[in-house]
């Protein structure tokens, strides 16, 4: 499928959200992160055609609360392609043993979330992204059973991506490799949340895979 005057959205969590405004506001609504950066190469190199960019990431939302606003945050725009980046909360709230996180729940509603969007939309083309780490700050402390889960998670969402037929955007061994340039607190200044120049290994990670992906926004 080849997106022509589409309409992308970025949905998931704060690495999604990046700060973005909650106005109309053309110069916030997409916020700092990798979503204004993607959107920001292909606003430019696909300006004739004009596409919409949606940024719907918010703060703190584990995949269940993700899949409570689905309806008020995805259908009701209508994108021809939605790009899903969560995990982390699901993971922090288990790991740290939080009241929200006794019971984990990010397959099944990942998974309900994903089957009920191919039933509204069958045609919208869904990008999943690989969850992850790195050991510094938040992480260190309890760093194997962060390790354990979010690899169970990569897994799962992995596997999600293959039987849904979503283009799957792999990040752990795109920071491993980072560090052979620079230390982790460089990329993910709490092991969680990318710095700027973190959000821009996503970026252009996204747009490796997805730009030769038959889901290229063109």
């Amino acid at each position: 499928m080849s997106t022509h005057s589409s309409v992308i959205l970025f949905q998931g969590d704060s690495i999604t959200d990046g700060g973005r405004s909650r106005n109309d506001d053309p110069n916030h609504f997409l916020g700092h992160g990798y979503a204004y950066l993607i959107s920001s190469k292909l606003g430019v190199e696909l300006a004739a055609k004009q596409p919409t960019f949606y940024n719907r990431g918010i703060s703190g939302d584990r995949a269940s609360d993700l899949y409570a606003r689905w309806n008020e945050d995805t259908f009701s725009l209508k994108p021809n392609l939605i790009s899903i980046l969560i995990g982390v909360n699901d993971a922090w709230r288990t790991v740290n043993e939080e009241p929200s996180g006794v019971t984990d729940r990010l397959g099944r509603a990942y998974r309900h979330l994903l089957e009920e969007t191919r039933e509204v939309m069958p045609n919208t083309g869904l990008v999943l992204m690989e969850p992850f780490i790195l050991k510094t700050g938040a992480t260190v402390e309890r760093w194997d059973t962060w390790q354990e889960r979010i690899g169970q998670y990569q897994n799962l969402v992995r596997e999600l991506a293959s039987e849904f037929g979503a283009v799957w955007v792999p990040l752990q061994q795109t920071f491993n490799d980072a560090l052979e340039q620079a230390d982790a607190a460089y990329w993910l200044w709490d092991g969680v949340h990318p710095t700027a120049a973190g959000h821009e290994l996503i970026a252009r990670q996204w747009l490796s895979v997805v730009q030769n992906s038959p889901l290229a926004i063109g």
